[in-house]
């Protein structure tokens, strides 16, 4: 497992703590059967979801309430937009969920060809 950061208050400060995304194209999220329930490409404007989900794998194993918590604190001032906003930030959406008592998530990277 990886050693998990210390987030601060600033999302793009925490960003840089998280390991490298080269060579990820993308994040499924699986329910408890299996099946794919979200996806995360990399591509623009989904990379610093790509990195934070990417670096819970890494530190937790999977998408529980534990790991959620965390990555939302990882994403910092934007946490709290989403909570003002829901629909916004679905990738935080989803953390928060999660978070609530929704059911965990596995979380596979899926490497680029």
């Amino acid at each position: 497992m990886l050693q998990k950061i210390q987030p601060g208050t600033i999302f793009k400060e925490n960003l840089q703590k998280l390991p490298s995304i080269e060579g990820v194209q993308r994040i499924d999220l699986l329910d408890g059967a299996g099946k794919v329930v979200a996806s995360i490409e990399n591509q623009p404007g989904k990379q610093g979801s790509l990195a934070v989900y990417q670096y819970l794998k890494q530190a937790f194993g999977k998408l529980d309430a534990n790991a959620a918590e965390h990555g939302l604190a990882v994403f910092g001032e934007h946490t709290l937009d989403a909570r003002n906003r829901p629909g916004a930030h679905p990738n935080i959406d989803r953390l928060l969920e999660v978070a609530a008592g929704e059911a965990p998530l596995e979380i596979e990277v899926i490497p680029a060809a």
